[in-house]
């Protein structure tokens, strides 16, 4: 069911509160999602901003008929080219084939990539305006590696100026509310978190000068009408200022402990560590998490707040465990910055899990402060001292 937005926008996109991976299966979505297509009436022209992902197209399309008449609408506006914006697009144009599609050039290269169809492609970029009648129109702004090489962002100048955003901004998160000022906050600014570390992170550099552009351009907004999630409209250059602090190597005084353990003697190594760190530095908020048991990416937004992680395994066949090595891997794509690591873990007869650990900790960028720690078999009195001796020891390093 489409939602009036304002007196020219309304929303026609989808909430999918089934959604539990993106991605495939590489990021949870606890809270669902939603794909947010816009539909804006101006005096002249009336433009769809971007579609849903494909197994909701032909549900999108028909409740997108009783909205218009398809063939009033004048261009279609994609802003990014990956299918769970654009799934929908097909079915779409099979009904209106020569309406306009405005997008940049590579994201008509990507849309010819995923959907092979010769459409009636109209190339923008940053400053490019359709003039929707009266003075009112949308200027686009691209905005590469947000997060996608085809990613734009479109400006309506209409009622107080919208700014439609794509990925930035967003959050996985379905909620029959469409307004940030109608849903939980804390649980709100949690999935937008969790978006960030996990999704643009990596991009940080593109998203600072990409969004301190967009600022230096003064424009009038009165909401943030993102992709994903709901819609800035209470104080909507909050989660901009937001946006400034987590691409600026961000963090809180926080350390976060991530572990596997096959027999619990790696546990208990973490959680001496954890005491000892307690001990030495008590405001710091310390948290541990089982990599094989807990959600990967809440544990990879835990270490997107910290200041420092600790990451811990047994020596299972000469090298760390599954979980933990799967978790390396995305700490690499995450491209941390201003963070200390170290490793620890226990081992039995050969003990190379330690070395593994901090290899992928200093590949991920990291900074590795020392060789970690290692127990032999299960640690007893005396050695659960030295974790703790340990963590404080790496407390005072940061």
């Amino acid at each position: 069911m489409a939602k009036q937005i304002t007196k020219n926008i309304k929303w026609v996109g989808k909430v999918d509160w089934e959604l539990t991976t993106f991605h495939g299966n590489e990021l949870s979505t606890g809270h669902g999602s939603s794909y947010n297509a816009y539909l804006i009436r101006g005096p002249k022209k009336t433009v769809l901003i971007d579609t849903v992902w494909g197994p909701y197209d032909r549900e999108f399309v028909c409740r997108l008929k009783q909205e218009i008449p398809l063939d009033q609408i004048d261009a279609v506006v994609m802003q990014h080219s990956e299918s769970d914006h654009s799934g929908a697009l097909v079915e779409l144009m099979r009904l209106i084939p020569d309406t306009p599609i405005y997008c940049t050039a590579k994201g008509e290269a990507i849309l010819r990539g995923h959907y092979h169809k010769d459409w009636n492609y109209i190339n923008v970029k940053t400053g490019d305006i359709l003039e929707l009648g009266a003075g009112e129109s949308l200027t686009f702004i691209e905005a590469p590696m947000l997060h996608w090489p085809d990613t734009m962002f479109s400006y309506y100048n209409g009622e107080g100026g919208v700014l439609f955003s794509n990925d930035a901004f967003g959050q996985h998160y379905a909620s029959e509310n469409l307004f940030n000022d109608e849903v939980p906050s804390a649980e709100m600014m949690y999935e937008a978190e969790k978006y960030y570390a996990n999704i643009l992170n990596a991009f940080s550099p593109m998203v600072m000068r990409k969004v301190k552009e967009v600022v230096a351009m003064n424009l009038p907004l009165s909401m943030i009408c993102p992709s994903h999630g709901v819609i800035w409209r209470k104080n909507p250059s909050q989660i901009v200022e937001q946006y400034l602090k987590w691409a600026d190597a961000y963090q809180e005084d926080q350390i976060t402990i991530a572990y596997d353990s096959m027999w619990n003697s790696t546990r208990l190594m973490a959680e001496a560590i954890a005491r000892g760190i307690k001990a030495a530095s008590p405001l710091t908020v310390v948290k541990l998490f089982n990599a094989a048991k807990e959600d990967k990416n809440d544990i990879l937004t835990e270490m997107f707040h910290s200041k420092a992680i600790l990451v811990g395994s047994p020596t299972i066949n000469s090298a760390c465990s599954f979980a933990i090595a799967g978790l390396l891997e995305m700490i690499k794509g995450m491209k941390f910055k201003n963070k200390k690591a170290a490793a620890f873990g226990s081992y039995g007869w050969s003990g190379e899990s330690n070395k593994i650990i901090s290899n992928g900790l200093s590949e991920g960028g990291l900074d590795v402060v020392d060789e970690g720690l290692r127990m032999l078999w299960v640690p007893d009195k005396k050695a659960l001292e030295t974790c703790e001796e340990y963590g404080k020891d790496f407390a005072e390093k940061l």
